[in-house]
């Protein structure tokens, strides 16, 4: 992913109000119901009931990310009080994940 890949974050001024500026250093794909999540989209709270499926397309299983769900102008842009809502987050995940990760059957 090139440094462009960020745009769209600093845009919404997810870059320097949430973290600071990077340049991506692995592809990852984010999907509700098969649906992707891309910059602009809005998901209706029935379609994100259920955990989305993240593919992380890094090369080496030693190198762990960490993924953050968070609303920088919560509860809207006009009226950011809860700036920063944290929804959830999800450590350790592997450099090498892809949509079979965490799908093994007990």
């Amino acid at each position: 992913m090139s440094r462009s890949g960020t745009e769209p974050l600093s845009v919404g001024r997810v870059v320097s109000d949430v973290v600071d500026s990077f340049v991506p250093s692995v592809k990852m794909t984010v999907f509700y119901n098969n649906k992707q999540v891309v910059n602009g989209h809005e998901f209706t709270p029935s379609l994100i009931m259920s955990k989305p499926r993240v593919e992380i397309g890094g090369e080496d299983m030693r190198t762990s990310y960490t993924l953050i769900m968070t609303d920088p102008d919560a509860p809207n842009p006009s009226d950011p009080y809860l700036k920063e809502h944290l929804y959830w987050m999800v450590t350790d995940i592997p450099g090498t994940t892809d949509a079979s990760f965490g799908n093994c059957e007990l």
